[in-house]
């Protein structure tokens, strides 16, 4: 089994509901951790092009960019958490993913708001 890693960042705020009481909005330097995985390797001895795989991730991460995430789908509707925010960035992948993949398939996102401070939405296999 192969994996390939990449990460990405971007600026954006936030304001999460924790026991009925909303934070005030604030801002994370948030890092987007994407991989995936197979079993086969291409004729060029790769399990998929880095930098395909780097322009579909910056398609979903563009409209996350700069905003108060709660202002923006599925957000406005669902508590910006960063187990959404990985939820949300792999099922954007999912869908753009295939193309670039060359039959790999997404293994999960991590997101980190902070130092330390992680969540990871894996798929299932």
């Amino acid at each position: 089994m192969y994996e390939v890693t990449i990460e990405r960042r971007f600026v954006a705020s936030h304001a999460v509901t924790v026991g009925g009481c909303a934070e005030s909005p604030h801002e994370h330097d948030w890092v987007v951790t994407v991989v995936v995985r197979g079993e086969e390797l291409d004729g060029e001895g790769m399990l998929c092009d880095f930098h395909k795989l780097e322009g579909v991730v910056e398609e979903v991460l563009h409209p996350l960019r700069g905003v108060v995430l709660n202002t923006v789908a599925p957000f406005e509707k669902v508590n910006p958490t960063a187990e959404q925010v990985a939820r949300h960035i792999a099922d954007s992948l999912v869908g753009r993913f295939q193309e670039a993949s060359n039959g790999a398939a997404l293994a999960g996102v991590t997101v980190s708001e902070a130092p330390g401070c992680t969540a990871t939405y894996r798929i299932k296999a």
